[in-house]
């Protein structure tokens, strides 16, 4: 029986109005497994925690196995009957969009979620607000030269505005960013919240925030997993909820992950 945990962060800022908080559960690297008949289970965890909306960041989806996306596209269509939902891509996503065989999959399964109310983040922003807080959503979706295996080049931040624009607007903008690697950029660039996945935990991890490889053959890679801050700046990088490439885990459970952000108060000042 596959298993997950539920990993629930706390995340304070002076952007968040007084006397309010926001909640996001935040998916990724399913890769096509299901929890319970029609993943039952995970839809459930998710109605537990009561969020305002769901966070996913991509590799939903087997890309050598297209018919992933349909796992990926029942569970995703169930929740935006309940809760808005806002999708970044990941590798495995891209890699069947720009396939000469099956992006026409890929694309008919775009266009369900965008019927069924699911906002796309293709290197695009959309407004929302929750809670009297105005919140920026940006999809980063990079091309396929960053998750090239061991070496991929740089990322600089005048590349990442090229694609999702400067976060200038007043309000809370979150970055859905599926490859973790480029962390020290994203908070260059100046998401207040960060939210990553990819690394499957490291693989082997050693305690929350280090773990051996990843899917890119890094060894010990930093931003692997756990929690990471500059100033009120905070990147989460899930474990996710399935594995591919290496498809083992040690000390590493799957993970759904909730965050919970809330006004930064005197005595949070120094977190």
């Amino acid at each position: 029986m596959k298993n997950y945990r539920i990993r629930d962060y706390e995340v304070y800022s002076g952007k968040i109005k007084d006397h309010t908080k926001v909640k996001f559960a935040v998916l990724s690297d399913l890769h096509g497994l299901t929890f319970g008949v029609d993943n039952r289970d995970l839809i459930r965890s998710i109605r537990e925690s009561r969020p305002d909306a769901v966070l996913v960041v991509g590799d939903m989806n087997v890309r050598s196995i297209p018919e992933t996306l349909f796992t990926a596209e029942k569970l995703l269509l169930t929740l935006a009957m309940e809760y808005p939902v806002y999708y970044s891509l990941g590798n495995h996503e891209y890699k069947i969009a720009v396939s000469a065989e099956c992006r026409e999959q890929y694309f008919a399964y775009e266009a369900k979620l965008k019927k069924g109310g699911i906002h796309i983040l293709r290197n695009k922003k959309e407004k929302v607000s929750f809670s009297h807080t105005d919140f920026w959503m940006h999809g980063l979706e990079l091309p396929l030269e960053y998750y090239q295996k061991p070496k991929s080049p740089g990322l600089s931040r005048e590349t990442v505005e090229s694609l999702v624009g400067k976060p200038y607007e007043e309000g809370f903008h979150i970055l859905l960013a599926h490859n973790p690697k480029y962390g020290s950029t994203y908070f260059d660039w100046g998401a207040d919240l960060i939210l990553s996945g990819h690394y499957h935990g490291g693989i082997v991890r050693f305690g929350e925030h280090h773990g051996l490889s990843c899917p890119q053959y890094l060894l010990f890679p930093p931003f692997c997993c756990g929690d990471f801050h500059r100033g009120e700046q905070t990147m989460l990088v899930s474990a996710g909820m399935g594995e591919h490439t290496i498809p083992i885990r040690i000390h590493n459970p799957r993970e759904l992950l909730t965050v919970t952000l809330k006004p930064l108060e005197k005595n949070n000042a120094t977190m």
